[in-house]
């Protein structure tokens, strides 16, 4: 590359660099000892032994291995053999910045135009280099408990990242999954949201690969504390979720690591109903303490009432973590506490068979005190070490507790005329679990394959804690929804003689055997192939109310196959299994079979716009052999098996940068959803689409300006009764969200509306006692500062 005219974009965060010559680095030598590793790590141990910055594109260094370098070199030499066939180059940008990029090809024709730059970003101390490009994802290190570019991997693999996020003004994960394709977040009458995916309702899922929960209820950092979401589609019984609730797939959030990069960032957050946030993020290195960086992550939350008049929520976040690296080794040890107290959510009750037969809005179905609270602590490390110029080793540890309560009205067996049964409950539950990782991963070359060998041993245990339960009716007599009297606090109403206590659990260990080989062959093939043997423990109560600790194993395979007829474009197929089993007894007393399921795949991906956007296009079955029909919840808990499902689908998503300044995230699902026994699936629309489109300025007038829009819609499903005698038709709908924005070097603002229109937007999935509802415009205004 000549001199002058020199320009690399650097992402939101580095600006045109330019300048009339380029200044080499020095050519002094220096001693550098940069052993045979994964080309990304490499990077990283060059940038801090030549105290360069070295910038890449994630895509370009994904699966790729450097021989390494040793002896005194300058920082040319020393680069050139890092990158010695890797079909890489490197141009000095300056005295202390490098730029790694694939080698450039001839010049297009005239009258053809230049292709746009690609978007460089530096490399991170984290290891994982440029995953994400404003909205477009490059990396996964979930999916195949590797780093991988998200074009090669043979599955439907899904990433929100932080740059769509904010720009959506999202204030949870239930906000995010809504641009991915087959899945669709559904309120809860205890506070938080249950995830379908692909027609199933998943698990707990992951943070950092990890079980987010194993015994109980789950419950995800704010958003403020994540780098993205993920979601892995299919069964995923093969990542070790031990809930095995994963027939149509996992969620998992990555958690913000600690960076060498100073940052310090102050968010907010605050609705037109009144509810505001607040939240701070620091990074940076360990003052003092070389190799050593931090970051600290403090959100709190607050909410005055709901608008149907639900009182008291509050949130609070603290995430202290540090992290030491030198050129072999990165060590990340943290802490999390989340602490929720949840009002129940604004929802309607069903008098009849209808709708149109709803209770009113403006007419409270409990008490405004009614809650939900969660408290977890959570105790972490994630470990990354290169063995040899062939080996690496990753492990990934965690202790969680967590507690539980509850206190709200349930209004059961509700009538036309108003009269239902008012249930109170107060409940309280407490659990603690951990899980232990490690990972040996081995690359072996030859003239044209290269194998990539994980080796895997999982490890899991929880127990359960005493539980109490106290159900009480309020009255003799029904209650009168319309009678203008309002319910007391649940807790008023119940007595120690309403307890149902359950005693808790001794520890229940679960473990994995993980077996991958990825084969790609050539520059066209990639084959993988996974196979996980899990080893559970399955604690149930016989007749005689005696505790059965049995134990029992099983196999799970996946495959995929992947094929790259040109550079871009990837075909493939993939074949994934699930199971799950369940602490129930069938009427004999014995021990339930484990429900199982296997889903078929087949897509292509397209790299489009020079790169800076990916279309994905999915096409799936999943069969279920069998589901769970709770015959009676009381200890013993006895069950029969119910009717299997079929799930067909096909999904579209396209996310990235259509043109300068144009960013959109489009996501369609076409899906049928079908019982084995011929009854209707609740909760399943056959078509749901997803459109945000976010456009920055380009002219100095208006530079920093921004506007955002997009619509949801879905077509119309089915709601079920309590007692699965009953569907209720719930219409199609759709939404309409705006936003306006600016963005200057150091703070951003954004004011957004979501629900333009004011539609009357129900849940897609409810049963009488519980239907979720929004009816209002809600405005909200969301920023940052960088100080």
């Amino acid at each position: 590359m000549g001199r002058g005219g020199v320009r690399w974009l650097l992402g939101s965060l580095l600006l045109v660099v330019s300048g009339a010559s380029e200044a080499g680095p020095s050519a002094a030598c220096r001693r550098f000892d940069v052993p045979a590793q994964p080309l990304a790590t490499a990077l990283i141990a060059f940038g801090r032994q030549a105290d360069v910055q070295v910038l890449t594109d994630g895509a370009a260094v994904a699966r790729v291995r450097s021989p390494g370098i040793r002896g005194c070199l300058d920082a040319q030499a020393a680069l050139a053999g890092l990158l010695r066939g890797s079909g890489l180059e490197y141009t000095f940008t300056g005295t202390a910045t490098v730029a790694v990029t694939p080698i450039a090809t001839p010049s297009p024709a005239p009258g053809r135009g230049v292709a746009p730059a690609r978007e460089l970003a530096p490399v991170e101390a984290d290891a994982m280099v440029a995953r994400d490009r404003g909205f477009l994802a490059v990396l996964t290190s979930t999916a195949s408990r590797e780093d991988a570019a998200l074009i090669d991997v043979p599955q439907s693999v899904s990433v929100v990242t932080r740059d769509l996020m904010d720009a959506q003004q999202a204030q949870s994960v239930a906000d995010v999954v809504r641009n991915v394709a087959g899945v669709q977040a559904i309120d809860g009458a205890t506070g938080l949201p249950s995830f379908q995916i692909r027609g199933f309702y998943t698990g707990n899922g992951l943070i950092d690969g990890m079980p987010s929960s194993i015994a109980g209820s789950g419950d995800f950092p704010p958003l403020i504390g994540l780098d993205r979401v993920e979601v892995f589609k299919g069964p995923q019984s093969i990542l070790g979720d031990t809930t095995g609730n994963t027939f149509g797939g996992l969620l998992n959030v990555t958690l913000k690591q600690p960076r060498s990069r100073p940052s310090h960032l102050l968010q907010y957050a605050l609705d037109d109903d009144g509810q505001a946030s607040v939240g701070v993020d620091l990074t940076g290195p360990l003052s003092g303490y070389p190799g050593f960086d931090y970051r600290l992550v403090a959100y709190g939350g607050y909410a005055d009432h709901s608008a149907q008049g639900y009182r008291n929520r509050r949130s609070g976040y603290l995430a202290p973590s540090l992290a030491w690296q030198d050129e072999r080794t990165r060590l990340v040890v943290g802490a999390q506490r989340i602490a929720n107290r949840l009002p129940t959510p604004d929802h309607l009750v069903l008098l009849g068979d209808r709708l149109s037969q709803a209770s009113p809005f403006g007419l409270l179905p409990g008490h405004p005190g009614d809650y939900a609270s969660y408290r977890t602590s959570r105790l972490y490390y994630l470990l990354d070490r290169q063995l040899d110029a062939r080996w690496s080793w990753r492990s990934r540890g965690q202790y969680v507790s967590q507690r539980n309560a509850s206190s709200a009205w349930t209004l059961a067996d509700p009538q036309p005329d108003g009269q239902v049964l008012a249930v109170a409950q107060q409940y309280r539950y407490g659990d603690a679990y951990d899980s232990l990782q490690n990972d040996l991963v081995g690359t072996f070359t030859t003239a044209a394959t290269e194998h990539t060998v994980t080796l895997g041993l999982d490890y899991a245990r929880a127990r359960v804690g005493h539980i109490e339960d106290r159900i009480g009716l309020y009255g003799n007599a029904p209650f009168d929804l319309y009678g203008g009297i309002a319910l007391p606090p649940a807790a008023s109403v119940l007595t120690p003689a309403d307890d149902s206590p359950q005693p808790g659990s001794p520890w229940q260990t679960d473990t994995g055997l993980f077996v991958q080989d990825q084969w790609a062959i050539g520059e066209r093939w990639n084959l993988v192939g996974t196979a996980r043997r899990s080893a559970y423990e399955v604690i149930a109560t016989d007749p005689q109310g005696r505790t059965v600790q049995l134990h029992r194993s099983r196999w799970v395979p996946d495959a995929g196959l992947a094929y790259k007829p040109s550079p871009g474009i990837t075909l493939y197929a993939s074949m994934a299994s699930g199971f799950q089993s369940l602490s129930y007894l069938g009427s004999d007393g014995r021990l339930l079979p484990p429900a199982l399921s296997r889903q078929v795949e087949a897509g292509a991906k397209f790299e489009l716009f020079d790169q800076q956007a990916r279309l994905t296009l999915a096409a799936y079955r999943i069969r279920l052999d069998h589901s769970y029909l709770l015959v009676s919840a009381q200890q013993p808990g006895f069950a029969s098996l119910g009717p299997g499902q079929t799930n067909r689908g096909a999904e579209v998503e396209l996310v990235g940068r259509l043109a300068a300044g144009l960013d959109a995230s489009l996501n369609y699902t076409n899906a049928r959803i079908a019982n084995r026994d011929g009854t209707a699936a609740p909760g399943a629309p056959r078509q749901r689409l997803d459109l945000w489109l976010d456009y920055r300025f380009q002219g100095v007038r208006l530079q920093g300006w921004g506007i955002g829009g997009g619509v949801r819609a879905r077509s119309r499903s089915l709601g079920q009764s309590s007692d699965f005698s009953t569907w209720y038709r719930v219409p199609g709908q759709a939404e309409l969200d705006f936003a306006l924005s600016y963005r200057a070097p150091r703070w951003r603002v954004t004011l957004g509306a979501g629900n333009l229109l004011a539609r009357r937007l129900y849940a897609a999935d409810f049963d009488e006692t519980f239907i979720p509802l929004r009816t209002r415009t809600r405005l909200r205004l969301t920023g940052s500062y960088d100080f």
